[in-house]
């Protein structure tokens, strides 16, 4: 079988090994490196932590220019109720994966409680629908004699649900989460008709630790280490960690590194005391950088924080 181009190898080694190789695993959790604008994602308890409504859009392009990679764009929105007492939220996110295309849709309820003058420790839970199609149709062949597949796989629907815990000050926060709880594997049998299995499999669980503390070098000054753990049963720890430094406020660029994987160069800025903007490149310290340019981040963040006419003090997290 020749293909469009000869990069198409590549996507059918990316796409069909999620596809056609009898499993398609839909328990995996998407990648992105500025976790710490995307909290709301891996921990229902963040939820309300920023103390007024904040809206937050990232997209991820990664492994540029290698065919089939995933491309990721979320939506979150978030705020606190009952005098902080409370955070509702709303998580979206879409990627896409070779021939694979999933959507995933959360509600988001943190619970909050008050432990010091500066401090508030938050349980929450997350329930959500995942849904989830392969576009076979999107395969294209030339030679004589091979099948063009003309159909997609039958879209599919799961429910699924998570919890967390969190803790937050103006300079610290800490949080343990496991946001995706139930395993929504898809199978193909022998006719190649989709058979969706749901089931609770701690197997599969992502667990999630993240930290993070800023520490003020002066009155400009601030330096913002964090870092996230993640881990899965039978697979290595994976960790991000990354130091920031901010400038008056405004101004904060970065470096950081994830585990057997990438170096990472962060910058981003403070336009308005509301509206953040940020990117990220990770350049790959595997193998796959040979055939990609890396992977780009762009984050925007909104935060609806007037207290009558006044904004309120920065947040860092």
């Amino acid at each position: 079988m020749k293909l469009y181009t000869k990069r198409w190898h590549v996507l059918l080694a990316v796409g069909l090994l999620f596809c056609l190789s009898g499993k398609v695993n839909a328990q995996y959790d998407a990648m992105f490196t500025q976790y710490m604008f995307n909290e709301m994602f891996i921990n229902p308890a963040y939820a309300g932590s920023k103390e007024a409504m904040s809206v937050t859009a990232l997209h991820r392009q990664q492994w540029l220019n290698f065919p089939g990679r995933p491309v990721t764009t979320s939506f979150s929105l978030h705020g606190p109720l009952m005098e902080q007492k409370m955070g509702l939220g709303l998580s979206v996110l879409n990627e896409k994966i070779g021939v694979l295309n999933r959507n995933l849709i959360y509600a988001d309820y943190a619970y909050r409680i008050k432990t010091s003058a500066k401090g508030r420790l938050a349980f929450g839970v997350m329930a959500g629908i995942h849904n989830q199609v392969n576009r076979f149709a999107d395969l294209k062949t030339t030679d004589i004699g091979d099948v063009q597949v003309s159909q997609n796989s039958p879209s599919t629907l799961a429910p699924n649900f998570g919890t967390g815990i969190y803790f937050n000050t103006d300079k610290l926060y800490a949080g343990f989460s496991v946001p995706r709880m139930i395993d929504d594997r898809t199978t193909f049998d022998a006719k190649g008709n989709a058979v969706q299995n749901i089931n609770v499999d701690p197997s599969r669980f992502h667990y999630y630790l993240t930290l993070g503390y800023v520490f003020s070098a002066g009155e400009s000054v601030k330096i913002k280490p964090q870092a996230m753990v993640k881990a899965v049963q039978n697979a290595p720890f994976q960790y991000d960690v990354n130091v920031n430094v901010l400038i008056v406020d405004r101004i904060w660029a970065g470096l950081g590194y994830r585990s057997n994987s990438s170096a990472i160069g962060l910058l981003g800025a403070q336009i308005t005391p509301q509206l953040m903007a940020s990117y990220s490149y990770d350049y790959g310290l595997n193998s796959i950088q040979k055939y990609s340019q890396g992977s780009h981040e762009l984050a925007i963040s909104y935060l609806f924080a007037f207290k009558g006419r006044k904004v309120i003090s920065p947040r860092y997290f």
